[in-house]
């Protein structure tokens, strides 16, 4: 039986066409999920199917209600959590669900026996009493989802409800989603994690408003045009750079200590590399073919449907400092950092890590919502003194230098930085005037932003209009409007797309092979893959640190191919077991 029928749904806002003629069904107790590049519709097809917002044209149907005649009716058969959580920050936990418990009419009578199963399920028990504003990431998503089934809705609409979320919180989330579809809870979901995608039922590929394909993952996949070949070297930039005029735009991809290649066939793509290659004088290298993920064929479909290759507009001129290495401090280490340490009152935020990242160097910081990624980056960027420990970046002092730090980085928040009220120039021309560019210098360095965002004809929109992945370049070109000789990003590309996000790498590795040195915090494990190397910090405490490929050695020696993800995960569960553990076992 069809939960959700949707026939020809349509909707414009003036001369734009947010969803196109969509046309699917959804069975009952199914996970289908919605993936498309920014700016694709899935956040406006949630807001139809939800009766949030009429069609201009079009019919749907949800739980048998029509969405324009039945939209009362739909509104109590139906849990919705949106990209915001909808959470009341200074309220508690129990005091959230039952806000949401009065607003679906659920009745006292039951009602705590509903919360604490709900609680339970989510592992929320222990911080019932606890405010949402003190809630990690993680717990805030599964609070927003208990907020949403404290009436047992028989459709659940969540949009994209793990962004900026961890890998473990990102199973534990899955963990409980496929339970309720086995209680016969029919979920949609639109994420922008395409590894979430591959647990999905069915898969509905979108872009530009339109349905391109619905299909299982496994089908999706047969949509890939051309074999893949995973190139393993020593030096996989500079591989990259010497396959890519031999294929076309948008065909090769650093992944780690790999470059992936899409090539017309294993025959023709084993040719070229090794042609070029040779040519280059390079022979230390390892090819196989390798199924495609289905972010490569999201980005190989969304390509062609674009009429362009994925990264035709992802630059123009030079990426980084017009071909100059950025001006150095004094000292060995681009950032160095000895028995760091941040206390907020009785917390230990950051406890005593020590680690040393070279110029020039890729240097991913990974962890947990709440693990202290985003504490030490404000520690090293001259935001927040340290409570104890010390430390330089680009040679200056923590304790004694921080405002002349702050002359010599650029750094990117999680939330862009941006002036949603002003437009794309009067941002740059704002951040280029905090960071005193050089009057001479500005007029080029405006240039080179607009270009490399790809926005020159939108200099006069209003940022608050631009798609995620418009938004993150941006923000990256103002970061590094000074010509900084080292960059930290935290969190740069959570909830934008795999699209924009291989572009926005493409910018970074430049920028590296160019001595610029880049810190980066990301909850994508597949973006931890083109770091140099990696620090997993954990509860305050830097747990291990190494190549990719070492760490995954480490962890998972037995395996002969493993994902950094499940890395991830294998250290905090090693930790958390070892922190069960009796005294003497843990020394």
């Amino acid at each position: 039986m069809d939960v959700i029928r949707v026939e020809g749904l349509t909707r414009t806002f003036g001369h734009v066409t947010a969803v196109d003629d969509l046309r699917l069904a959804v069975r009952a107790g199914e996970i289908f999920g919605l993936v498309g590049p920014d700016g694709a519709g899935k956040t406006t097809t949630m807001r139809l199917l939800t009766a949030i917002l009429p069609p201009t044209r079009g019919d749907a149907w949800v739980s048998g209600h029509h969405i324009v005649t039945g939209a009362e009716a739909i509104k109590h058969e139906i849990g919705y959590m949106s990209q915001r959580f909808g959470l009341y920050m200074d309220l508690t936990v129990k005091e959230n669900i039952d806000f949401y418990a009065d607003i679906y009419g659920v009745p006292r009578r039951g009602r705590a026996e509903a919360m604490d199963r709900l609680l339970g399920f989510s592992n929320l028990t222990p911080f019932k009493h606890r405010l949402a504003g003190k809630l990690s990431g993680g717990m805030k998503q599964k609070l927003g989802l208990a907020c949403a089934l404290i009436h047992t809705p028989r459709v659940l609409f969540l949009d994209e409800p793990t962004n900026g979320v961890d890998p473990v919180s990102r199973r534990d989330f899955w963990r409980i989603l496929h339970q309720l579809a086995r209680d016969g809870v029919t979920i949609v979901v639109s994420t922008a994690y395409l590894d979430e995608a591959e647990r999905c039922d069915r898969v509905g590929l979108m872009h530009q408003g339109r349905l391109l394909a619905i299909d299982t993952p496994v089908g999706i996949r047969r949509l890939m045009e051309g074999t893949l070949l995973s190139v393993r070297a020593p030096e996989p930039r500079r591989v990259s750079a010497i396959l890519r005029p031999a294929f076309p735009p948008g065909a090769v991809t650093i992944f780690g200590d790999r470059v992936h290649v899409l090539a017309a066939s294993e025959v023709d793509g084993r040719g070229r590399v090794e042609h070029a290659l040779a040519s280059a004088g390079v022979d230390d290298v390892e090819m196989r073919v390798i199924e495609p993920s289905l972010e490569d064929v999201f980005v190989s479909v969304v390509g062609r449907d674009a009429g362009s290759a994925p990264d035709a507009d992802a630059t123009t001129g030079p990426v980084s400092h017009g071909g100059r290495r950025p001006p150095s401090g004094t000292g060995t280490w681009a950032v160095e950092a000895i028995d760091l340490e941040r206390r907020f009152d009785a917390f230990v935020a950051v406890n005593k890590v020590s680690f040393t990242v070279a110029r020039g160097e890729i240097f991913g910081f990974l962890g947990p919502n709440g693990a202290g990624k985003s504490t030490t980056i404000r520690m090293l960027t001259g935001l927040l003194a340290p409570t104890s420990g010390r430390g330089t970046v680009d040679g200056l002092d923590l304790g004694t230098e921080a405002e002349r730090i702050k002359q010599r980085i650029g750094y990117m928040s999680q939330k862009f930085s941006l002036y949603d009220d002003l437009t794309v120039e009067e941002n740059i021309d704002f951040y280029a005037g905090i960071y005193r560019v050089d009057p001479a210098r500005r007029a080029a360095r405006k240039a080179w932003v607009l270009a490399m965002a790809g926005l020159d004809a939108h200099r006069t929109t209003r940022t608050s209009q631009l798609a995620g992945g418009w938004k993150q370049r941006l923000a990256l070109g103002c970061a590094v409007l000074h010509e900084p000789p080292i960059l930290f990003l935290d969190e740069p590309t959570s909830g934008v797309d795999p699209l924009s996000r291989r572009r926005f790498w493409d910018l970074i590795a430049e920028m590296a092979s160019e001595g610029v040195t880049v810190f980066v915090t990301t909850h994508y494990m597949d973006e931890a893959e083109y770091c140099d190397r990696l620090a997993l910090i954990y509860r305050g405490e830097l747990v291990a640190i190494g190549t990719p490929p070492d760490l995954k050695a480490q962890a998972m020696p037995d395996r002969t191919d493993v994902s950094l993800e499940d890395v991830f995960v294998a250290f905090i569960e090693a930790r958390d077991r070892l922190e069960s553990a009796p005294a003497e076992v843990r020394q």
